[in-house]
């Protein structure tokens, strides 16, 4: 099990969403056949965390906690932080300080999705680290609308550039961040970008001018996907339906991990297969058993 803590932003209003997102969360969107805010969860647990804050707007923050209580069904623990204004994705850490107490942390954005055959590896991998920073690189084919990894004729990373109009590479950093303890302090010292927000780009570039950051490639075996659009929020649900239909196995399952960890037993698995009964997510819980 990991020592690190993990750390879920499911802030903000969805304004790219609306009018879906009005009245609900982006995060409690549905992707298929589970709410968003499940995926990313579950890339938390797959890296061995169990001690989780999930930071909402004040707004939102009681239908989060309908949903998904205090953990406990999957035997990790969830502690509940409110972001009153979205200023920024280094806020979280700032937010987060007390409960961070000094240790590790793996920061997921709630609306980014993960898949891949070797992802639970390229997770523990970073989690190994305990000073510095790990973030994933990702190629797509509008780094643009990223932030961007600039790498020398070695392949090592000399810069991080938010959404650059020229950009130096077609690397974009995901959703994803597993840094040290000192994270918290390094927010300290963010000034506000042009936009009024605390960046995450200049929380890394810290680490990077001290060589203290590593980049992770997500090769061709993964797919990384953020829903931050009509169109990519059917393109997810699309891509996990084609999956589980072609696979029979679920994506995104928090009672299969917790199930396979240890961190639950087949008594409690079969009380969640129960509260699902009428659908396919329950019959495939009780196919693990």
């Amino acid at each position: 099990m990991s020592t690190r803590k993990g750390l879920i932003l499911a802030g903000g209003t969805g304004s790219r969403l609306w009018p879906i997102t009005q009245g609900l969360s982006k995060q409690l969107m549905p992707i298929y056949d589970k709410p968003m805010i499940y995926y990313p969860l579950s890339v938390l647990m797959l890296s061995g965390i169990r001690e989780i804050a999930i930071i909402t707007t004040p707004q939102d923050q009681a239908q989060f906690q309908n949903l998904l209580g205090d953990g406990t069904q999957w035997g990790v623990q969830i502690t509940w932080l409110v972001q009153p204004s979205p200023d920024g994705l280094a806020q979280a850490y700032l937010i987060a300080e007390d409960f961070l107490a000094g240790d590790p942390s793996a920061l997921i954005l709630g609306d980014n999705i993960f898949f891949g055959h070797g992802l639970p590896e390229l997770l523990a991998s970073a989690d190994r680290l305990s000073e510095g920073g790990t973030v994933f690189g990702y190629q797509v084919a509008d780094p643009e609308r990223y932030g961007v990894v600039g790498m020398n004729a070695d392949g090592q990373v000399t810069q991080i550039v938010e959404k650059p109009e020229v950009p130096p590479s077609q690397l974009a950093i995901t959703g994803l961040y597993f840094l040290d303890g000192t994270a918290p302090e390094r927010a300290r010292q963010v000034k506000p970008s042009p936009r009024g927000e605390l960046e995450i780009a200049d929380l890394l570039q810290s680490y990077l001018a001290e060589g203290n950051l590593s980049v992770e490639r997500m090769g061709r075996g993964y797919a990384w996907l953020d829903t931050g659009t009509h169109a990519s929020l059917l393109d997810a649900a699309n891509f996990v339906r084609t999956l589980q239909s072609r696979q029979g196995m679920q994506t995104g399952c928090p009672e299969e991990i917790a199930f396979a960890a240890g961190w639950i037993n087949a008594g409690q698995l079969k009380v969640q297969a129960a509260r699902y009964a009428k659908t396919e997510y329950g019959t495939y819980l009780l196919g693990l058993l």
